[in-house]
């Protein structure tokens, strides 16, 4: 595609890639079918790729209410998996925690509760009072888990949430954003799978009292929904932060501050069946096939192959894949030696109506040095013919 330069001055190159997901292909109308909420804050990403399918407002705070108990799960599922805690250990019940109001999980005062029994109490029953059994249980107070659960938000990429208190409990200083959180439901997917299930589980009883998972979508059929947490306030209004997997693949989605359950039940259906139906994930490179060529600057080959080392996916509108540009991006042409593996620069692919998505571009094979007398020959024909 290129000719070798003769010089050691190196360019941004562009080279266009060919794709084959388009081999094929039928073209379509033009872009995703757009998709309208009543919800004031709405965020929805693919689990896999990390895309953003839909961003009404997202990185406005809000009153999370008890969708920020989502949190709370976090850093109790954190210590589970370090070891530091075990399904089986117990939490003591204080006045506070007892006396507390809201949802409940109804735990006595002055007993001992298990862990595996809270978790069902804070995730299916949405129970402030276990929340705070379990930060009293961690941290000796709620107030000094609040302050662990800042260091941990920042940790993983909350960037715009504060928490005063375990539970979501109404404050004007604890606060969340949609797309924090998403964030947070992707990480405790991907963290501690070992975990997910108890959010898909539809009811747990405790104390003799039967509750039902407030989450509306796990009782839809053909949802795919398998959790996380609704959120309910006078202040905050309603909401709910779900997961779910059709065919595969997995989508996250919030909508808060809806006025009512009905409307939260209809206006989430509604987006993520639409995020299912407008988006797909398509792999635009396997891993070691060679998507180009970058010319080699003093090698003992003119040019080394382009691949990806991972395979690379992207989510795209299902009408827009005929639409979209791949180009391999690099500095060179590239100085040998060059070892196999070596990122060479970026496969990027421009996708109409979405942020660019990018891969990392490697060598597919070594190339080695030209030797004295190679590198000599390789001066001269530039000196004499201006290119080698």
């Amino acid at each position: 595609m290129h000719r070798l330069l003769a010089r050691s001055v190196r360019f941004l190159r562009h080279i266009p890639i060919a794709l084959s997901l388009l081999a094929g292909f039928t073209a379509m109308p033009a872009l995703a079918v757009p998709v309208e909420t009543t919800a004031p804050f709405a965020y929805v990403v693919e689990f896999d790729t990390g895309a953003v399918l839909y961003d009404k407002r997202g990185t406005e705070q809000f009153g999370p209410a008890s969708m920020s108990k989502l949190m709370t799960a976090y850093m109790l599922f954190d210590a589970l998996k370090r070891g530091d805690l075990k399904m089986s250990d117990t939490f003591h019940v204080s006045e506070k925690a007892w006396s507390t109001q809201g949802s409940k999980m109804f735990v006595d005062i002055n007993t001992a509760v298990a862990i595996e029994d809270l978790i069902r109490g804070i995730v299916i029953q949405s129970g402030n009072d276990a929340c705070i059994v379990v930060a009293e249980g961690m941290a000796g107070s709620e107030e000094a888990f609040a302050e662990r659960m800042n260091k941990k938000a920042q940790e993983i990429g909350l960037t715009d949430s504060n928490f005063v208190n375990a539970s979501g409990w109404p404050d004007p200083n604890h606060r969340m954003t949609a797309k924090d959180l998403a964030t947070l439901a992707r990480r405790l997917i991907s963290d501690f799978p070992e975990y997910y299930h108890f959010y898909s589980e539809r009811e747990f009883t405790y104390h003799g009292i039967k509750q039902g998972n407030r989450n509306p979508l796990l009782y839809r059929t053909g949802s795919g929904v398998d959790g996380l947490k609704t959120g309910h306030t006078e202040e905050a209004g309603y909401g709910l932060t779900a997961s779910a997997i059709r065919d595969g693949r997995r989508v996250i989605m919030v909508l808060h501050g809806m006025t009512g359950m009905q409307e939260r039940a209809d206006q989430t259906g509604i987006v993520l069946d639409w995020a299912f139906r407008e988006f797909g994930n398509y792999t635009i490179a396997a891993p070691g096939t060679v998507l180009g060529e970058a010319p080699v600057w003093m090698g003992a080959e003119k040019t080394v192959p382009l691949t990806v080392e991972s395979g690379f996916l992207v989510t795209l509108p299902r009408a827009e894949r005929q639409n979209i540009v791949a180009r391999a991006v690099f500095n060179g042409p590239i100085a040998a030696p060059i070892a196999a593996g070596q990122q060479i620069g970026e496969l990027v692919v421009d996708i109409p109506g979405m942020p660019q998505a990018r891969a990392p571009l490697v060598a597919g094979k070594a190339v080695g040095e030209l030797g004295f007398g190679g590198r000599i020959a390789a001066a001269l024909s530039h000196f004499i013919f201006g290119s080698s």
